[in-house]
């Protein structure tokens, strides 16, 4: 069974590294806005085991609508554990947050392999396709909250 938890910036470092940036040093997976107010990281563990990660920026999009946006950044599940629903499930729990806060929608800027997994979950694509230098292929994608 998970446990979503809230989790500090820095507990999200190594799966950050491990899975969307083994190329790049561990302080390259620290992100601008880690430890500001309003970001929130939130962890599923299986056991103890810190499994699944997502992080949630107040950061609005100019071509989203909705006065009150986050973004999601840093989102990853070890390779072991990709059929326990860990992400999903940190994407529900996010939500639910979200809405307690008035958020409109989240957005995030996801890699172009893993935009049917966002479709699937109701998130829409905003624009086309797009080349992050040193990461890869992404796509705005976003989904509406209210």
């Amino acid at each position: 069974m998970l446990d979503i938890k809230e989790i500090s910036a820095e507990q999200t470092y190594e799966i950050r590294h491990k899975v969307l940036r083994p190329n790049q040093t561990l302080d390259e997976c620290q992100f601008p806005g880690d430890n500001d107010q309003g970001t929130f990281h939130l962890g599923a563990y299986q056991g103890d085991k810190l499994i699944s990660i997502a992080s949630f920026y107040r950061e609005s999009h100019p071509d989203i609508t909705g006065s009150v946006q986050y973004r999601l950044r840093g989102m990853a599940t070890l390779e072991d554990y990709r059929k326990e629903k860990a992400g999903s499930s940190l994407l529900l729990r996010a939500e639910d947050r979200l809405r307690k806060q008035n958020a409109d929608s989240w957005w995030c800027n996801a890699r172009e392999g893993v935009a049917g997994y966002y479709k699937k979950l109701g998130l829409r694509e905003c624009g086309d396709v797009f080349d992050l230098p040193r990461i890869g292929p992404h796509i705005v994608m976003f989904k509406m909250l209210t």
